[in-house]
């Protein structure tokens, strides 16, 4: 929802649009309109987004616009920047990082070699362990594996201008 707003001030529903399953960032992360409804009122309590002003809607009541704040757009420059902490938080939370970077018009490439550092070793330790007959450390070894294929191939592929 701040990102969406930081890009250009826009009322809840044209969010939701973006976040529905169909939608631009819905592929990677789908948010119910309730969700982003409630998502608005809470940016805006903590100060990290404000009504712009209000324009008619479709038929339908007045839609507040909102638009993000210097504190939002500094606190979601630090999110974007900040690499994962966890394997299993690459498919949400680092694909929506990077998506956003890419939509922001800016190079994901400082995100994904800090996200390889701050993984690495533990994707490596994971990837050399020996599994035995525990299913869950060979599905967390397999996982490795192909997290560090993934951000290794994204990490060529955003250092290669063709690529890109």
């Amino acid at each position: 929802m701040l990102a969406a707003l930081a890009e250009l001030p826009a009322h809840t529903f044209a969010v939701a649009r973006l976040l529905a399953e169909d939608g631009a960032l819905g592929r990677v992360l789908t948010v119910r309109r309730p969700l982003v409804y409630r998502a608005a009122e809470r940016l805006a309590r903590a100060g990290l987004c404000c009504a712009d002003h209000t324009e008619p809607g479709d038929g339908g009541p007045q839609r507040t616009v909102y638009r993000a704040t210097p504190a939002g757009r500094r606190a979601l420059a630090r999110w974007l920047a900040e690499p994962v902490a966890k394997v299993r938080d690459l498919r949400l939370e680092f694909l929506l990082k990077v998506r956003l970077t890419r939509r922001s018009g800016r190079s994901p490439l400082p995100l994904v070699q800090a996200q390889r550092a701050a993984l690495g070793p533990r994707l490596e330790a994971l990837a050399a362990s020996r599994p035995g007959a525990d299913e869950v450390l060979l599905w967390r070894q397999h996982g490795a594996r192909a997290a560090m294929e993934f951000l290794e191939e994204l990490e060529t592929g955003l250092g290669d201008p063709a690529r890109g």
